[in-house]
């Protein structure tokens, strides 16, 4: 179904307007009434398609919601496994948020619709539909079996990710922040600005998928910095810059993404508050030592069998991940360099490891 989606700019101006449009926001309105009121380019054309579903649809799809199909929390909601009446098999987000936060949940249910309409790519995680029936809010995405990467890296889903698997993940997300930094299908760059382990889910074959877009940005037009008086996001995973001077960038993301790739190196998360004081940040905890060759390899994730890893491969990845976290943000790389150094991550240990399996058959 064709529909149009209103813009945060333009739902906050309606909303503030004195105008002769009284009319409460919170009285459904059909999707096809939300209209785009700013000059944001449109897509040339939409490679999939939103369904509108119904309440009823999605209790029928959850078995009422039962806590059988329930997948996950967050702060959102919670997020289930649904059946859809054409057989599909589905993730089913159902917004419950107090009423104090409704209004924010309101937005960053029509950004992500917004956005994942408009954006197709095998690295993010594809949006089915969604439903807005009265004040119920749902969002329907495809389902990613294999749930979200930090269940994997520590302990709660399969644990069966050696390094070349955790290089692969490392490469797909990479390809999704370059595809989002690249003006996409929107016509100008989004920033992600919550990209963290738990939003990287994985399907059957492990091929990593970006999740969750209530909080990205679509950048002004022409500019390359937002300034923003709130920072959103998540603790663990904030660039410094943009925590220190509302400025928000594309390099926020690609802040982010090197927390992650250290999450990938050491199977630790990004912040554990089990921990002492000093160690609870990754970021932190291991910094000072990514470019130190001898003692970086008492950070590697134990987990990760040994014979799956080159050291060469380790060091090439740490020091990607370093330069991925540096504090300034002009000091640090492009996702599209990112991707360049991980493909050559991946040929420099699938290298090496070809070179001992052949030492080991001459013996």
């Amino acid at each position: 179904m064709p529909f149009g989606l209103v813009s945060l700019s333009a739902w906050n101006k309606r909303r503030r307007s004195k105008s002769q449009d009284h009319t409460d926001p919170w009285v459904y309105k059909p999707a096809q009434l939300w209209q785009l009121e700013d000059q944001m380019p449109r897509p040339t054309k939409r490679l999939h398609g939103s369904s509108v579903y119904t309440l009823k649809e999605m209790e029928e799809a959850t078995c009422s919601f039962s806590d059988e199909n329930l997948l996950g929390k967050g702060g959102f909601g919670k997020v289930y496994r649904g059946t859809l009446r054409s057989g599909e098999v589905v993730a089913i987000k159902k917004m419950e948020l107090p009423a104090i936060k409704a209004a924010e949940g309101e937005r960053e249910f029509r950004v992500e619709v917004d956005i994942l309409s408009r954006l197709d790519h095998p690295n993010l995680v594809s949006l089915i539909g969604y439903c807005a029936d009265g004040k119920h809010r749902f969002l329907v995405y495809e389902y990613m079996r294999r749930g979200n990467l930090q269940d994997h890296l520590n302990g709660i889903g399969e644990r069966n990710m050696d390094w070349p698997r955790r290089l692969q993940v490392a490469l797909g997300a990479a390809k999704g922040l370059a595809y989002l930094h690249s003006s996409s299908d929107v016509g100008i760059p989004i920033v992600h600005r919550d990209f963290k382990s738990t939003n990287i889910l994985l399907d059957d074959n492990f091929e990593a998928k970006i999740s969750d877009f209530g909080l990205a940005k679509l950048m002004p037009e022409g500019q390359e910095t937002h300034v923003t008086a709130r920072v959103l996001g998540t603790f663990g995973y904030f660039d410094p810059e943009y925590t220190s001077t509302g400025k928000l960038t594309l390099q926020s993301d690609v802040y982010a993404f090197g927390v992650v790739l250290l999450e990938l190196l050491t199977g630790r998360r990004a912040v554990d508050l089990n921990q002492g004081p000093n160690d609870q940040n990754l970021v932190l905890q291991v910094r000072h030592i990514l470019n130190d060759r001898k003692k970086l390899r008492k950070v590697i994730d134990p987990e990760m069998a040994r014979n799956s890893y080159t050291i060469q491969s380790i060091v090439m990845f740490a020091n990607l991940a370093s330069r991925c976290v540096r504090t300034e943000s002009n000091e640090r790389p492009s996702m599209a360099e990112c991707i360049k150094e991980l493909l050559m991550i991946i040929y420099t240990n699938s290298k090496g490891l070809g070179m001992v399996m052949h030492s080991l058959r001459m013996i």
